[in-house]
């Protein structure tokens, strides 16, 4: 049976406006999703990461209740909203990592993190702290995740509300990050080919990638795009779709008009009309709302020296305002519930925060 055979969602009625649906080039004359901390911001960040180091915690008690930063919290609270109501990212700029050892600067991210949404874990392992950095795996192992790797990734959605990035440091060459809305790419699509725009509201197989959660096939059923809510919400690993036709014979087929959707959708990702990329500097943190970003990141060559190479520290967020998941985000999510949702766990995973890649 093909995948398309299942019940299809509802569609939006026409094309998708307001602040989510926007164009990278238009994105990229503006400067207002660029938050540059001030001097004051900054020196209650360093009071909050000396109180935590003093206080002996485990980073697993950092909260904004922990974690006291009375004049940003506001602020953070106004960007936390243009990520889930408005354009959909963020980047927050001048956190100064070279001030601070690995630790230290994992406590001031993870504090403002918390602001955002709770932790959720990245992979079987349990991280809640991830590392996006070239360790030398090699993609053809099926437990292995392009962020381990300096390769190219598709443009993608993680499994969780929201995704953080901290640049520690950057690569010798390449390594930049493409980030394009998923309203925008669904409007291109029902406006250049209105025969496929639909195709993608019915559920597609999923390849987890030898992360297995308890009770759940190695591979999940969801539609690429949900309409739910009136909100457009998007989940999307174009590799990991392709790999589960490959991997499991007994997996749904995807239908002819679904793979050609699906190479649509990948060829307007990329298109320079349509995507905004950016560069990140040492001490950027970048967030976004996967229901309404895809992102990627473009091939990176690494400097020579250890203590040089790329290195981006990763949280996964679930926030408490966040919207509502149709129901088919269970076999992904787990619970639905906003603030408590998201992450991989499976029977070996144990949660904690590690300070290296591994």
């Amino acid at each position: 049976m093909s995948a398309s055979s299942a019940v299809t969602l509802p569609m939006p009625l026409g094309p998708i406006s307001g602040p989510a649906a926007w164009f990278g080039p238009d994105m990229a004359e503006r400067s207002d999703w660029v938050h540059v901390l001030a001097a004051e911001d900054i020196d209650e960040i360093d009071a909050a990461i000396r109180r935590h180091v003093a206080s002996r915690l485990g980073m697993d008690r950092i909260t904004p209740a922990t974690f006291r930063l009375p004049r940003l919290a506001a602020k953070l609270e106004r960007i936390l909203g243009e990520i889930l109501h408005g354009r959909g990212f963020a980047v927050i700029r001048g956190f100064p990592v070279d001030r601070y050892t690995v630790e230290e600067a994992a406590i001031g991210y993870l504090g403002l993190g918390a602001y955002f949404g709770s932790f959720r874990s990245q992979n079987a392992k349990g991280h809640l702290l991830g590392h996006v950095k070239d360790i030398g795996f090699d993609i053809r192992d099926s437990g292995t995740r392009f962020y381990q790797t300096n390769r190219q990734l598709d443009y993608h959605t993680d499994s969780c509300d929201i995704v953080g990035l901290l640049c520690l440091q950057t690569a010798k060459m390449g390594g930049g990050s493409r980030v394009v809305s998923s309203a925008t790419l669904y409007n291109e699509m029902l406006r250049r080919r209105p025969d496929l725009a639909g195709a993608l509201f019915g559920p597609v197989p999923t390849d987890r990638r030898g992360e297995v959660p308890p009770g759940m096939l190695p591979w999940f059923d969801i539609p690429v795009f949900n309409w739910y809510g009136n909100e457009l919400t998007t989940i999307y690993v174009g590799q990991y779709i392709r790999s589960a036709q490959v991997n499991f014979p007994q997996a749904p087929r995807i239908s002819a008009a679904q793979d050609e959707a699906l190479t649509l959708l990948d060829d307007l990702a990329d298109s320079p009309d349509l995507r905004l990329e950016m560069s990140f500097e040492p001490g950027d943190m970048q967030f976004l709302h996967n229901h309404q970003i895809l992102h990627s990141r473009t091939d990176f060559v690494d400097w020579d020296e250890p203590e040089r190479r790329r290195h981006l520290l990763r949280l996964w967020l679930a926030p408490a305002a966040a919207r509502p998941l149709p129901p088919s985000f269970a076999a992904r999510y787990g619970a639905l519930t906003p603030g408590d949702r998201g992450g991989i766990v499976t029977n070996e995973t144990k949660l904690k925060f590690v300070l290296a890649a591994e």
